[in-house]
């Protein structure tokens, strides 16, 4: 056991002496030590009931013979920093997270992991860890709120955040939105739609890393406590077995969550978080694999914001494994990859059935033939960009407009609630990048007011930041290089031609080679936005969002 590194031997007496005092009996000491990674805040909402959660982890790990002990992970509600100064200290955590997790296993020498996230970067983060630390190791979320309901309809956060852009247009009262306010979010849980911690906990059981079920159990079901204790045997039967978290985490099973991704539609975030998950395995992952796994996968589920259906409702239709087993027909997915069900891939969805053809549509009537991501490139973002396009309606597929420029996040707001943003227009907010955020700020409140003035089906924003999986529309995100570093965004000027083509991938800004050029030599960087503290550590150390914004030293 790694364990008996801190706990056998004369050497270790002192360790033993502590060990002791936090209550450890004989029989513990010769037992496997499983951490037990612990998101509980009282902050979060998807990250509340994660006590609960924990403790049924606990009775598993010691009914199937190991000893738990539970270490915290932080966790950031994304929705509550959304929109002010807040949102540049969320996706950094993704990295002290893993830095952290990674820490506290091997001071410890722990055996095994079971890591328990719920929210946007807490889960990445952890995969991180798992893929570094190469233990055995199991994931099992806190699960998704259930859909809140308004005036007889299901909704959810994306909603809310779109009431506030329609109240601005005059289009709904302050009693209206004080309704959605109540209502839209009515359970613990991560918030009820495809958005980023729901996307990042399907697509772990996409890669053989939770159980089934682990992406769409809803919180509040007692049936998310017996998969909490059903991690803790699994975790254990990894551990006798000898299996370890990169015999499931290989490069087959990254592409294999890529392609889950185009078929559940996804938050782009996705594409910012399975590339940092690869480099942690030394897989190095263009987003530019997108495009042909695209091609050739179709979109089968449009849920919330895409479409009027929920992570509930893709529970009851048979969840993650009922979408695999869909893709399974096309030959799509690489099947001899290992779970942690101690079965492969191809073994663990054979018995998957369609409950519901409406919310995961068959083969033979996909919502389209293409996945719901795709990778844009051109002259104004070289090194790509990335749209959710399951969630663009036809007529912005392809579009030309004006730029109107702006270097941060609440000027563009701004604008936009003052009625300066009209049909047509290309919204482009800079410097909000990795590094010029720093932080890669979330653009839901625009997208939002966007939608909720009525905009959603004639203007285009396009960012070197990135949106939330509650975004919806012509969203272009993580456009590289990023303007911090001088990338094309930071040369547009308000009022150049952007042509957007979905179909045909392509971003364009139209100047020509040589006026970018002039623009360039003229062009000068900006003073940091942050000076002190871990986010200007940050930004001197984050890579551009077409590699997933990862960490380099030099």
């Amino acid at each position: 056991m790694k364990s008996d590194n801190a706990r056998q031997g004369m050497q270790q007496a002192p360790a033993r002496s502590l060990f002791n005092a936090l209550g450890f009996t004989k029989e513990e000491m010769k037992k496997p030590m499983v951490g037990i990674v612990s998101s509980y805040n009282e902050i979060v909402p998807g990250h509340m009931n994660i006590d609960k959660i924990v403790e049924a982890v606990r009775i598993g790990v010691a009914e199937a013979g190991g000893v738990p002990v539970v270490f915290p992970a932080i966790a950031v509600c994304d929705g509550i920093a959304m929109g002010h100064v807040g949102m540049k200290y969320s996706l950094v955590t993704r990295d002290l997270i893993a830095d952290s997790t990674e820490c506290m296993a091997i001071a410890h020498q722990f055996d095994a992991l079971v890591c328990v996230p719920n929210c946007d970067k807490n889960v990445p983060g952890l995969l991180m860890a798992a893929a570094r630390l190469d233990l055995p190791t199991v994931f099992v979320s806190g699960g998704p709120m259930l859909a809140g309901h308004v005036n007889g309809h299901k909704t959810s956060l994306s909603s809310m955040f779109e009431a506030v852009g329609a109240h601005a247009a005059g289009k709904m009262t302050e009693e209206d939105v004080l309704e959605y306010e109540r209502k839209v979010c009515p359970t613990c849980g991560s918030c009820s739609g495809m958005y980023t911690a729901n996307s990042m906990n399907c697509l772990t059981e996409a890669i053989g890393m939770g159980l089934p079920g682990n992406g769409t159990i809803p919180a509040v079901y007692s049936e998310r406590i017996r998969l909490a204790k059903m991690a803790g045997y699994a975790v254990m039967d990894m551990y006798n077995k000898g299996i370890t978290a990169r015999q499931i985490m290989t490069k087959d099973a990254i592409l294999n969550a890529l392609t889950v991704d185009m078929a559940l539609g996804c938050s782009t975030n996705s594409m910012l978080h399975l590339p940092a998950i690869a480099h942690e395995i030394g897989f190095d992952f263009d987003i530019s694999f997108a495009n042909p796994i695209s091609e050739k996968t179709p979109n089968l589920c449009h849920l919330a914001p895409a479409g009027p259906t929920y992570m509930e409702d893709l529970n009851e239709a048979g969840g993650v494994y009922a979408v695999m087993k869909e893709l399974s027909e096309l030959n799509l997915l690489k099947e001899d990859c290992m779970t942690v069900t101690g079965k492969t891939i191809g073994e663990a969805i054979a018995g998957a059935v369609n409950r519901n053809p409406e919310v995961i549509r068959p083969l033979d009537n996909p919502y389209s033939k293409t996945g719901g991501l795709a990778v844009l490139k051109g002259n104004l973002a070289p090194d790509g960009s990335v749209v959710k396009r399951s969630a663009v309606v036809e007529e912005m597929m392809v579009h030309e407009g004006p730029a109107r420029v702006f270097d941060c996040e609440e000027d563009a707001i701004a604008a936009i609630k003052g009625g300066k943003i009209v049909e047509g227009d290309v919204v482009v907010i800079r410097y909000e990048g990795p590094k010029g955020g720093p932080g890669m700020r979330e653009m839901l409140n625009p997208t939002s007011a966007i939608a909720g003035m009525g905009l959603g089906s004639s203007v285009a924003l396009i960012t070197d930041g990135r949106f939330s999986g509650a975004s919806r529309g012509a969203s272009i995100g993580h456009v590289s290089p990023e303007a911090a570093v001088g990338g094309p965004i930071a040369l547009v000027e308000e009022g150049d031609i952007i042509a957007i083509d979905i179909p045909n991938m392509k971003l364009d800004i139209k100047v020509s080679d040589e006026e970018l050029a002039a623009r360039k030599a003229k062009w000068q960087p900006r003073e940091p936005k942050v000076t002190t503290g871990y986010a200007a550590r940050y930004a001197k150390m984050v890579t551009s969002g077409n590699r997933g914004a990862v960490l380099e030293l030099d």
